[in-house]
Formats: structure tokens, sequence, C-alpha cells
């Protein structure tokens, strides 16, 4: 089994990389999707949620308002790291399991957004960066988003610098091009990292 940690910043393409891996035949472990899983209507996370930030990140329907919470924790460090507290370790355990589940030969890709934040490259055998330039990730948000600059740029200061992912990269696939510039760099990182 290869295990590859595949990051970036908001709004730099990770998920049309990751897509197109799966495509190819990776065994693809998305921590977002798995962070949302973790805290749905009757799971321990989402109590463990309310019990720090109260029945206001609630909606009517008992769901996570993501947006509200996202608010409130992408403008204060502190309020961030409470939040973090509760779900990646359980993110670790899910994705752990999913991990398990995959076949002894086969490229697991772990989708990781906050990879170089948490010191996570150690735990991979390759980590992919798809980069992409701030005023790229900046136009990506607001225009297909539909967040307002102010709340880009928020979410992009709460993350990692461009420089500290590049640092732990093993692969970089730069993303401020067309899809036909992207595919051929996406095809290389996957043969190499079969080739492991």
């Amino acid at each position: 089994m290869t295990r590859a940690g595949l990051t970036g910043g908001i709004g730099s393409g990770k998920s049309t990389v990751s897509a197109l891996l799966v495509s190819y035949g990776a065994v693809l472990i998305d921590a977002d999707r798995i962070a949302r899983e973790v805290v749905e209507p009757g799971t321990p996370g989402l109590a463990a949620v309310v019990a720090e930030f109260g029945t206001g990140v609630l909606l009517p329907d008992g769901s996570l308002d993501r947006p509200g919470l996202g608010s409130i924790v992408f403008a204060d460090p502190d309020r961030l790291a409470a939040l973090n507290a509760i779900v990646h370790p359980l993110v670790r355990d899910l994705s752990s399991r999913q991990e398990a589940a995959a076949g002894p030969g086969s490229v697991v890709v772990h989708d990781v957004p906050l990879l170089a934040e948490n010191a996570l490259a150690p735990l991979y055998d390759a980590v992919v960066v798809v980069d992409a330039a701030p005023s790229t990730q900046l136009d990506r948000l607001v225009r297909l988003r539909g967040m307002t600059q102010e709340e880009a740029r928020a979410r992009m200061a709460a993350q990692a610098t461009r420089e500290q992912r590049l640092a732990i990269a093993d692969f970089v696939i730069d993303n401020d091009g067309p899809l036909e510039a992207l595919e051929p760099q996406v095809r290389k990182v996957w043969d190499e990292l079969r080739s492991r």
C-alpha cells in the first residue's frame, strides 16, 4: 500500500485533483467529508461541538450550521483550536478504519486540507501539494463559492502559507491554469505513486 497525503490551500483545486486520482484507481479518504460525517445529527461529535459552542451553531433541523460555525472559528484562532480538538481525533479514527479496508496493493490518497498546519507529512509515503497563486484562490472562492473577499481572505489566512505547504511537498501540481494543463500533471504523479 502506498499512502499519499494530498493538500493545498482553499480554492487551489484539490477536489479536482482528487477526482482525477480516483478516476485512475486511487482509494480516496477525504478528511473534509469525514469531518462532516463525524458531526452529523445524533453523533457524539455534534454533541461535543454543541457543548463547546452552544446551540446557536445548530440549524432548526438539528444539523450543524457549518457557515455559522465557520464565521466564528475562522475569525478566532482559539475557537478554531477548540473545534479542531473535538473534530480532528474523530476524523483520524474514521480515516484509519477506511484505510484499513483498502487492499494491500492500493494507492490510498488522504485528502487533508490541514496537512501542513498539523505537521502530518511524516505520516505519508509522499505528500502531493496542489498549488495555486493566492490571487487565483481568492478569485475561485469569490466567483465559484460565493464568498465575500473578506470571508475568502479570512479562510486563506487561517491556513498554512503557500511556502509552508511547498516546503513539505514531494510532488507539486500547479493548478493556476486550465484543466487541460492539470490532467497531465496529475497523471504523472499517479504513475509515480503507483510505482512506489
